[in-house]
């Protein structure tokens, strides 16, 4: 089968030809690489091989795949997919954006907590898979389980999110407000007489020179924190933070919703979703069984014990960065009562939470 794969240059096509060289995915597909600002020149050695790119505005071109996986973006998507349908192309299209999520014949994938619905879509003839929210899927990685066996009544989650979950240049502008405050308080940091309040009115200082770098999140992220991601939209409520409960729903494919709700934050960490999670249990259900549950959710799930010493070890970004763990950690009834269920819950955003459930999709389909 012949596969095309465009967006590969960006952070989430980066991750997703790692793990499939890693995985040796490449070996079973005849693979096509597109551009949408290089085509004709030759990409450089990707699988043991280069390739010639080709138009990824191309329809004839796009439409000789099989497959399309694509990384570009919800406005790429917004440009071609309507275009291959209507020509009359019946192949699978991949897509890690938002753009498709909640069309009602499009298909969220993440397969350890929902293979059956994968199958049961690719079954009924389905062709459009789409990559869940990032933090959604890190979410069901955790607690899926729990969902799955009907113990969760409601859940609230405060997610802090990553600054590459913003996109390459936040990523690299973050990186740049350390640069700029590492220089701004140099001086002071090097006096042992300075106190660290005469420190901290210099950071202060550095949010207000028209230097500061803060063209992409249009704020200070180092040493601050911003409780808003994504487009407002009604009750008060972010984007971002409706995308919990109605791909949640969509992903597990559940008879009664579950009501999911929270705060969307962004944090100074480079890479890696947190959430802070509370659940309504349905009963009170003994610690030892929520363990063993939470355990066998997927073959990553972790459980961490809750202590400081493996909390700090293993319940971090900096823990899992790179990794597909997904720790489930703090776990503990709280003083709502016993059906009060409290948790913290880390993984790497641009594996499970983007690149790996699509390259996983292939699997299923060749």
């Amino acid at each position: 089968m012949k596969l095309g794969i465009i967006g590969w240059r960006g952070m989430v096509g980066n991750v997703l030809l790692e793990r499939m060289t890693s995985e040796k995915d490449f070996e079973h597909w005849d693979i096509e690489l597109f551009s949408t600002s290089q085509a004709g020149q030759s990409s450089p050695e990707i699988f043991n091989q280069t390739f010639t790119l080709l138009d990824a505005h191309d329809l004839d071109a796009l439409s000789a795949c099989d497959v399309l996986i694509t990384c570009q973006g919800s406005g790429y998507t917004q440009k071609v997919h309507g275009p291959l349908r209507q020509k009359g192309w019946n192949g699978y299209f991949v897509d890690a954006s938002s753009e498709l999520r909640m069309n009602p014949d499009s298909v969220l994938i993440l397969d350890p907590v929902n293979q059956s619905v994968i199958e049961q879509a690719i079954s009924d003839g389905k062709k459009d898979f789409i990559g869940p929210n990032c933090t959604v899927s890190l979410l069901l990685m955790a607690i899926g389980g729990l969902i799955q066996e009907g113990h969760v009544e409601w859940v609230s989650t405060m997610t802090y999110q990553a600054a590459s979950g913003a996109g390459a240049q936040n990523m690299k502008e973050l990186v740049q407000q350390w640069a700029f405050m590492t220089n701004h308080t140099e001086e002071l940091l090097n006096d042992p007489a300075q106190s660290a309040l005469a420190i901290d009115k210099k950071v202060r200082e550095g949010y207000a020179e028209t230097t500061f770098p803060q063209n992409h999140f249009g704020a200070p992220l180092v040493g601050n924190l911003l409780p808003w991601i994504d487009s407002a939209r009604e009750e008060g409520e972010t984007r971002e933070e409706w995308k919990a409960m109605v791909e949640a729903n969509k992903i597990m494919n559940l008879e009664r919703q579950l009501p999911i709700d929270g705060t969307c934050v962004r944090i100074g960490s480079l890479r890696c979703h947190s959430q802070g999670v509370m659940l309504k249990l349905t009963s009170d259900i003994p610690m030892n069984d929520i363990e063993a549950i939470v355990r066998e959710t997927t073959p990553w799930t972790k459980w961490v014990d809750n202590n400081k010493e493996a909390t700090i070890k293993n319940l971090t970004p900096a823990a899992v960065t790179g990794t597909l763990d997904i720790p489930v950690g703090r776990v503990r009834k709280t003083k709502l009562g016993n059906e009060f269920l409290n948790l913290f819950t880390v993984g790497d955003q641009l594996l499970w939470g983007a690149a790996e459930p699509l390259r996983r999709f292939l699997s299923f389909i060749n």
